[in-house]
């Protein structure tokens, strides 16, 4: 029944819509338009492969899971001789990847259709597939099935109030994910929440996050990479506000303006989430008379203004490096960015109101290492008390950098259970 309701009512439905949503959204018709010569450039790329090696298959959403999926397949690629094959739904994910050295095979993944998700298997012919968190297509997963390739989703989550725990959603999930080999959580609760759509007990297990080992990784790498010079930053408190968006800059600019009449020591690194001419405009005219700023473009030319503008992408976890605090954005918006990214480097973190969306939040405010701001008032009051004393803003800094440490590993019990499969 579900087959016949999925595949002949909501997912014309879904194209249609998608379709329709591509006329006023450029990323959604690229997305589309990104797929015309998929097969074509598929088969070309395919040829490429080694044919004496299996193929594991990692499937990301976008761009934010695939940085959860590379702590696997570097480590995979470093251990086996094996074909990398990964496929991404947004664009975004597919273009920032396409020069990812670990991989063998990049591609978009089609729409998810019997016939051309049919084809996209045999031409890829996977040894095993690996779902990144939560982008689950049923048709992937049923030729799958049918075709006896096992599945693994990896970093699951399943909130207890889900709406996929509905009574409707539930029996559609119950088929879905009847035909998914093994399910490694991120927690001992989302294991108990999958248990719910009558998993086999022995499938489900909690592996932990690999963001962990990500941003433990990358902080690795962030600290040899010198993008200020020596000593700018000596004697004085560097404060970094990474993602932001205009709601949080709305609550977080009068905040660093208010800090900077009180105190002459303080630099503010601001990180737009999205650094377009335009935004970078805007907020010059914010800051203009009220405190020196500088572009870091221009910073060959830097004169100890208060501000640095990033007006780049790319660089946003080194620059958590240089910070004795860190504003982590998208909490005044729809939902707060990676809060893992600063604290490993063992700094308070603070954000906005909407952190629902982040357990790794949530469970640092109850650290005491994160801390929710929901206006200017609070904004800045939390600034001024993490800054009134060394000892405590460490002491809070030693906590946030040991919750990331005592995460890490989720990488090393994802290889095992991929092990049980090839």
């Amino acid at each position: 029944m579900w087959y016949f309701v999925y595949n002949y009512f909501l997912l014309p439905a879904l194209d249609i819509l998608i379709r329709f949503a591509a006329i006023f959204n450029k990323k959604i018709k690229e997305g589309i338009s990104g797929r015309i010569n998929l097969f074509e450039n598929l088969e070309k790329n395919v040829g490429k492969l080694d044919n004496s090696l299996k193929t594991i298959w990692f499937h990301s959403s976008s761009m934010g899971e695939f940085e959860q999926a590379k702590p696997v397949i570097e480590k995979l690629k470093n251990e086996m001789k094996i074909n990398i094959a990964v496929t991404f739904f947004s664009p975004s994910g597919y273009k920032n990847s396409l020069k990812y050295p670990y991989a063998d095979l990049i591609s978009y993944l089609p729409f998810d259709y019997p016939a051309p998700m049919e084809k996209f298997i045999k031409i890829v012919n996977p040894s095993l597939v690996v779902l990144m968190r939560y982008d689950i297509w049923p048709n992937m997963i049923w030729q799958l099935k049918k075709m006896k390739v096992p599945v693994l989703l990896i970093d699951a989550t399943m909130r207890s109030d889900s709406k996929r725990l509905s009574p409707v959603l539930r029996d559609f999930h119950n088929k879905v994910f009847s035909d998914i080999s093994a399910f490694l959580t991120v927690s001992q609760n989302d294991a108990a929440n999958f248990l719910k759509f009558n998993a086999v007990k022995e499938n489900v297990e909690p592996a932990g996050d690999t963001r962990f080992d990500r941003v433990f990784q990358k902080s690795i790498a962030a600290k040899d990479k010198k993008i200020f010079k020596d000593g700018i930053f000596e004697n004085k408190k560097v404060i970094v506000f990474g993602s932001c968006w205009e709601e949080d800059e709305e609550v977080m600019i009068p905040a660093l303006l208010k800090l900077a009449e009180n105190d002459p020591d303080f630099i503010f690194i601001l990180v737009p989430h999205e650094p377009t001419v335009q935004h970078i405009e805007q907020l010059e005219l914010q800051l203009e008379r009220k405190i020196p700023y500088i572009r870091f473009s221009l910073l060959n030319n830097y004169k100890n203004e208060k501000v640095i503008i990033i007006d780049t992408i790319g660089i946003l976890l080194t620059l958590y490096y240089y910070a004795d605090a860190a504003y982590v954005g998208g909490s005044f918006k729809q939902g707060i960015h990676n809060v893992l990214e600063p604290a490993v480097y063992g700094i308070p973190v603070i954000f906005g109101p909407k952190i629902e969306n982040s357990q790794e939040a949530k469970k640092m405010v109850s650290l005491g290492c994160g801390f929710v701001v929901n206006n200017k008032k609070e904004a800045y009051k939390t600034l001024r008390k993490l800054f009134t004393g060394e000892e405590n803003l460490k002491h809070i800094g030693e906590i946030s950098r040991k919750y990331v440490i005592e995460n890490t590993g989720a990488t090393e019990k994802i290889i095992r259970e991929i092990q049980k499969y090839l």
